[in-house]
């Protein structure tokens, strides 16, 4: 494998078509396109500052590096990556690509960031700030998340979802396949218009959660006092660990809560078959 160490890049596409190479310790000053149509390669203790600096580049490791926020737009169209140990301060990265795996991974602004990618698998990643993450990705595994970004994982598909902290608002709407386990979920109007969405042992924060789901599953949830109207036109299965505020117009199925329900409304707008089982105080 051809290293190329300790070296300045400025301009346009100076490694373009490169292959079967590591860059240790390089810096991308300026310009755009830094490495472009390449294959094979290894990138480790870089720093990353002009613009678009890795497309189209297939097969790649790319551990301890630093893209600063001038880096934006940084990584799109490239497949079989796994980034380990990055401090990203640059939006918009990751579009459209395939299997791509992240460990301890830092984003500070993920403001449209993992969009269209296909086969992504997350351990240890924290993402602040922006807008849209994670949209229309599909078959996602998360280990680790901790996420303050806004409308996260909207339109995504096959995804499974572990010890994750999310506080947003707009999470996870029409999204289809997804379970979510021992995780906290913080934000208004999670879940909606989503189809077989799953919750294992997580807990629930915000205004009118999980309405208008198709396919909801809970399995020892449970919610926040604030949490209100939940449930509107959906039809459910759900296990709830304690109390409940309110439940408003759920469609069908069963819904069994271990303490005490604050408020059932049931009223001339209730979608049909208005069917819906509800136990209070289930042991």
């Amino acid at each position: 494998m051809n290293l190329i160490k300790e070296k300045s890049f400025g301009g346009e596409r100076p490694l373009f078509g490169l292959e079967h190479s590591r860059l240790q310790d390089i810096v991308i000053t300026d310009g755009e396109s830094g490495i472009k149509f390449c294959k094979d390669i290894e990138i480790s203790g870089s720093r990353f500052f002009g613009k678009y600096p890795l497309w189209h580049v297939d097969h790649s490791v790319i551990d301890n590096c630093y893209f600063a926020p001038e880096s934006r737009s940084a990584i799109w169209y490239s497949d079989h990556m796994f980034m380990k140990d990055c401090v990203i301060d640059a939006p918009k990265f990751f579009r459209e690509m395939k299997d791509l795996k992240l460990e301890n991974v830092r984003i500070n602004d993920a403001d449209e960031t993992f969009w269209k990618v296909d086969g992504l698998e997350v351990r240890k990643l924290v993402i602040k700030d922006g807008t849209y993450p994670f949209m229309f990705s599909k078959n996602i595994f998360v280990d680790g998340l901790e996420a303050e970004s806004k409308y996260v994982f909207q339109y995504v598909k096959n995804a499974e979802i572990h010890n994750a902290h999310i506080v947003t608002k707009d999470a996870f709407w029409e999204t289809e396949n997804v379970t979510i386990y021992d995780s906290v979920l913080d934000g208004e109007y999670l879940g909606w218009h989503s189809k077989n969405l799953k919750l294992v042992n997580c807990h629930i924060s915000g205004e009118q959660p999980l309405c208008y789901v198709d396919g909801l599953v809970l399995e020892n949830c449970s919610f926040d006092p604030a949490c209100d109207r939940c449930f509107e036109d959906t039809v459910l299965q759900a296990d709830i660990k304690g109390d409940i505020s309110e439940i408003k117009n759920p469609v069908s199925g069963r819904i069994r809560v271990s303490g005490k329900i604050g408020k059932i409304t049931i009223d001339e707008f209730v979608r049909k078959p208005s069917d819906c089982i509800i136990e209070e105080d289930w042991k």
